[in-house]
């Protein structure tokens, strides 16, 4: 049994404590007398402590530990929950999860003892308890031995032997070795009674060879067994040596073991069986009416324990225990079933081609159940890509849940009261994009936190509350998902921006007066571009907001704002719900085939030539009183001139945000189910209006035009 087989789960389970730690003790803050929170935060503290013994990662485990003796004192109502308490504990944390991190390179938690954490928390202990009297103490100490006696047997006593391990005993004892009978008591709260077990085995075998198991040695392995187990032990070491190693393994309670004689052994065998024969003698013969006996056993109230070979009566436990109904699932198994069905998205595709195609041959002679057969094909498809798809998708809670801690450590660093409220952590986003907007959404956070909202002192004078309020709102918009980012702080000051722009000599002041305020602020989503007056670790090395911009567009989202000056300001991020599989609207240009994203279309006209206006020299549309920018996709796609201008255009109406554009296109070919497949870097896309390509039912490739970058 190998402990590195664990490894995973163990990264898992410890991830799941340490933000479960860190929501409880942030709630504790807020109310510092909740019993239930402080039952919970022990409750973590012990899990993590156990398996970190388990996994024999002492320096966790140690940590822990003296983090579980804080909250034992808290829970007893001998210590209380102070701001400098809750401090000391979010840096446990952060050294856990630094432990954590080194555990994910390297399978070792590395070589940082924290020592300063660990006085730190010795020194609360030593400071705010009121200690243990005395007498209390030595009344703990009497009474241990007692409960010891009364819980903890000599269950090895009990064991039954094969011939084999007998003869190998006998052959121990007649070269002069001792023979060691030895029950192990686990802790009840152990999570991972095998791995413990085996820790006890890997240590008394540096000092002998084990003989008998009861349980099976396989029985232990598949955890087969209650809080004990017991062995034979043949060894030339001490018997207090081989008492003290077993009890060194973390979380086992008690180790009772001595000396025996094979001929004590084979003598207590003996009278076993011999009371188990006079048990059987002891039946009772009951005679019917039609004279038939049956036999009775008595059923002794003490019956001797089972072997090792014979099956244990099972006891009713009234009904199927509750199992989690969740699998883990690596992400690139689900890569490659995604595949397969995009390729049978491409096959369904092909057939769909081939039965609208002219030439009828043998598919027209059955073309009506061809058809249905094509239909039968989509919905299985469909269906298929749905349920993949939910697979995948999963609430953004996993990235959110860390950011009400990050943002009361910068309300202690900038010495601001602030606080964050969130709503929709269960918004649904396809994997691949929860595992890359961490850093985006907190890169807005910070900035809020540090640009948007003003020192108490101004937020005073202004009339708002003396602590900021920054929201962080997620929700589902179509075949989008919006999060947004709002503080009611200080908003962007535009007029600053602008001379920021013009000292940078990024811009001309006479350039500068004729632009918009939306102009403006994208200067802040330019590289190396910053606003802090001074560079901290928070802010002002002018990374920031172009790698949020960076970010989301390399997902096929963007990024908006909307600000009032002294009010505060809203950062929008809008970003599609997957990348692999989308509705699309195929269209033709000049004979060429391009598909655009159904999430962004908002509606299809047709329009005649004379309707198209001019405003400030750049094409636009008026319809239904809003005037809309044309985009002539021919012109930005390079394709040759039209031999004569057509008396009609079809426009295709498309939307990001609340702003909308027009595309003029020669044709549409109808909705279709596309699997987006990367450009891969054989071609050079500077302009970035083809996010991708798709295979056609016919073989043709299509490529997809990026409705974000058009704008």
């Amino acid at each position: 049994m190998d402990v590195s087989q664990y490894l995973e789960i163990f990264i898992d389970e410890t991830n799941g404590h340490l933000q479960n730690l860190s929501d409880c003790i942030m709630s504790l803050e807020k109310d510092p007398e909740n019993m239930d929170t402080i039952n919970e935060i022990f409750r973590a503290a012990h899990s993590l402590k156990g398996m970190a013994g388990t996994m024999g990662f002492k320096r966790m485990q140690r940590l822990t530990h003296d983090m579980e003796n804080v909250f034992q004192e808290v829970r007893s109502g001998n210590m209380h929950v102070t701001s400098g308490l809750v401090d000391v504990l979010f840096q446990c944390l952060d050294a856990i999860d630094a432990y954590l991190e080194n555990i994910k390179e390297s399978s070792e938690e590395g070589t940082d003892d924290n020592e300063a954490i660990i006085q730190e928390l010795n020194d609360i202990l030593a400071a705010g308890t009121g200690n243990v009297p005395e007498e209390k103490k030595s009344e703990k100490t009497e009474e241990k031995p007692e409960k010891t006696e009364e819980k903890h047997s000599k269950k090895y006593l009990d064991m039954e032997f094969s011939e084999k391990e007998k003869e190998e005993l006998k052959d121990a004892e007649s070269k002069g070795m001792n023979i060691y009978g030895l029950t192990v008591y686990i802790q009840e709260e152990c999570l991972l009674k095998a791995a413990r077990a085996f820790l006890v085995f890997k240590a008394v075998e540096d000092y002998g060879n084990i003989v008998a198991y009861n349980p099976s040695s396989q029985d232990i392995e598949d955890e087969k067994f209650g809080v004990d187990f017991s062995f034979y032990l043949v060894s030339e070491t001490s018997l207090e040596k081989i008492l003290e190693v077993s009890k060194a393994v973390s979380e086992i309670a008690e180790v009772i073991g001595e000396k025996v004689q094979y001929s004590e052994l084979t003598a207590a065998a003996e009278k076993k069986e011999a009371a188990e024969a006079k048990e059987t003698a002891e039946n009772i013969k009951i005679e019917d009416k039609n004279g038939k006996t049956a036999v009775v056993a008595v059923q002794a109230e003490s019956a001797p324990a089972a072997s090792k070979n014979t099956p244990a009566a099972k006891k009713s436990s009234g009904g199927k225990p509750v199992t989690n109904r969740t699998v883990r699932v690596d992400i690139e198994k689900l890569d490659a079933l995604m595949n397969q069905v995009s390729e049978l998205i491409i096959a369904k595709n092909s057939l769909v081609s081939i039965g609208s195609s002219s030439d009828g041959g043998v598919v027209g002679a059955n073309s009506q159940a061809f058809h249905e057969q094509i239909e039968y094909l989509e919905r299985i498809t469909t269906g298929l890509h749905e349920s993949v798809m939910k697979v995948r998708m999963v609430p953004i809670e996993s990235v959110v849940q860390k950011f009400p801690r990050m943002i009361r450590d910068l309300s202690k660093k900038l010495n601001k009261k602030m606080e964050l409220y969130m709503t929709g952590e269960d918004t649904e986003l396809d994997r691949t994009v929860v595992d890359q907007i961490g850093d985006p959404l907190q890169h807005l956070l910070r900035n809020s936190a540090d640009h948007g909202l003003e020192n108490a002192e101004i937020r005073k004078k202004r009339g708002k509350p003396e602590a900021g309020s920054i929201h962080l709102n997620a929700f589902q918009e179509g075949n989008n998902v919006i999060i947004e980012v709002s503080d009611d702080g200080n908003g962007i000051d535009t007029e600053n921006v602008k001379n920021k722009a013009i000292e940078r000599g990024l811009i001309t002041p006479e350039q500068g007066e004729a632009l918009s305020q939306k102009e403006i602020i994208d200067f802040l989503f330019m590289p190396s571009f910053s606003m802090a007056k001074k560079i901290s670790d928070i802010s002002g090395r002018g990374v920031g907001l172009d790698v949020v911009k960076s970010n989301i567009e390399a997902l096929g989202g963007d990024v908006e704002v909307k600000s009032v000056l002294g009010e505060g300001s809203k950062f929008i991020v809008r970003l599609p719900l997957t990348l692999a599989i989308i509705q699309a609207l195929m269209v033709e240009v000049r004979g060429e085939k391009y598909a655009i994203s159904l999430g962004s279309i908002e509606t299809i006209e047709e329009i005649n030539a004379d309707e198209v206006k001019y405003v400030q020299a750049k094409e636009v549309i008026h319809i239904r009183g809003m005037v809309i920018p044309l985009i002539r996709l021919d012109q930005l796609l390079d394709c040759e001139p039209a031999e004569s201008e057509r008396e009609s255009l079809t426009v295709i109406i498309v939307r990001k945000g609340d702003k909308f554009a027009g595309l003029i296109v020669d044709e549409l070919n109808g909705q279709q189910e596309i699997v987006i497949k990367s450009l891969g870097k054989y071609i050079n896309n500077s302009s970035k209006i083809i996010s991708g390509a798709t295979v056609l039912g016919d073989g043709e490739v299509a490529l997809i035009l990026d409705v974000n970058t058009l704008f």
